[in-house]
């Protein structure tokens, strides 16, 4: 994110300066190019947060002969991140990967050797690269990077040559999940002021192609008369979350889901405040807001039909259905109900209301302490009164 206020467009933004620059096209999301600032803002006779660029490796012509220039809104730059020099990688790691002459986020999906392979959100595709062709991935939020820059010797200089290999291996198969009719899964959506959001759904119908009808759990038609129906490809469609992830606390730089109309958002957490309160950096629209612990969840990605968590939070794993037993059924966003002598409350809140799950036994201490946060109850019983 780049801020429009005078100091620091005068800071990072003068004539001739290193950015990086992001786009909305269809296709690009997600990706970071080279550029150079040829205007600075306040230039411009129609508006002061419009900038005039010049890609260092996007061409205007077809012979490649002249450098591509465009006037973009401030919001879409921001200075080239630090780079540790000789880092490795990790198994579910949050990277950038050189690719196609820009950045592309992904995460990391296996590590081979000195191979890493890379899932990609938006095109669901995997594709192995080298190590010298992946950086951290870092968030621009209020002139600060976040996760801050690694302590090591090794650190690339501010003015580093991009990468000159860009070779990549073929992409790996993916492992496609074949949902079932009346299943219950995430939906989300490439159009505008949608982009990291997964709505709650059910699968209706089975179509051609890897292609599913589903009914929206909260989203309504244009006449409010009933819900949304939709079409949808298995680029945009995944399973409820299967285990329940708790954690304690949220701490800054985790990457968060948070509950707002109706859908999860994808997040970080930018500040930790009083009385189980966080605020939440959303990276699409560059806005920040304040949420409650329990409508914030750990964000997961749905890779090779498994869940993988690109998080530093210290996590406390817990598998409902393993605790609950063999009359354990699923409820929405995965809570398992039980009947039997009820001694443990806890509540869990999802994307329709606050559901009460109720315990015969004790559990894990970290249940006990994650529940008493919750404000507000619903009873929600289960098909033998529980």
């Amino acid at each position: 994110m780049a801020c429009a206020n005078g100091d620091s467009t005068a800071q990072y933004f003068k004539k001739g300066a290193d950015v990086e620059i992001s786009s909305d096209d269809e296709g690009f999301r997600g990706s970071w190019y080279a550029g150079t600032i040829i205007r600075p803002p306040g230039n411009s006779k129609r508006s002061t947060n419009k900038v005039l660029v010049e890609y260092k490796n996007l061409m205007a012509d077809e012979a490649g002969t002249q450098r591509l220039r465009e006037e973009l809104d401030v919001v879409q730059l921001r200075p080239p991140p630090p780079r540790e020099r000789f880092r490795t990688f990790k198994f579910s790691e949050e990277v950038d990967a050189y690719y196609n002459d820009g950045w592309w986020e992904g995460i990391i999906t296996a590590v081979t050797g000195d191979k890493y392979s890379v899932f990609f959100r938006g095109t669901r595709e995997q594709i192995d690269f080298k190590a010298s062709d992946l950086r951290l991935h870092r968030e621009w939020v209020y002139e600060n990077w976040v996760p801050p820059l690694e302590p090591s010797p090794g650190v690339a200089p501010k003015n580093e040559k991009l990468p000159l290999s860009t070779e990549v291996e073929a992409n790996k198969k993916m492992i496609e999940h074949n949902f079932s009719l009346g299943e219950l899964v995430e939906v989300s959506s490439d159009e505008e002021g949608y982009e990291g959001a997964w709505f709650a759904a059910t699968v209706i119908k089975e179509l051609k192609k890897g292609r599913y009808l589903v009914e929206y759990q909260s989203l309504k038609n244009d006449e409010d008369t009933n819900f949304l129906r939709e079409e949808v490809d298995n680029i945009h469609i995944r399973p409820c979350p299967s285990n329940v992830r708790l954690v304690d606390r949220y701490e800054v730089h985790d990457e968060v889901d948070a509950l707002y109309n109706d859908g999860w958002w994808v997040g970080v957490i930018s500040k930790v405040l009083k009385n189980n309160r966080y605020s939440v950096y959303f990276r699409n629209t560059h806005e920040e807001l304040n949420f409650k612990h329990y409508d914030l969840r750990m964000h997961q990605e749905w890779i090779n039909g498994k869940w993988i968590i690109p998080s530093k939070a210290d996590l406390i794993p817990f598998d409902w259905s393993s605790f609950l037993g063999p009359f354990a059924r699923p409820v929405y966003n995965c809570v398992y109900l039980y009947t039997g002598t009820v001694d443990k409350v806890g509540v869990w809140r999802d994307d329709v209301g606050v559901v009460v799950v109720l315990f015969s036994g004790g559990g894990p201490s970290a249940i006990d302490g994650w529940f008493r946060w919750a404000d507000e109850v619903d009873i929600w019983r289960d098909d033998v009164g529980g």
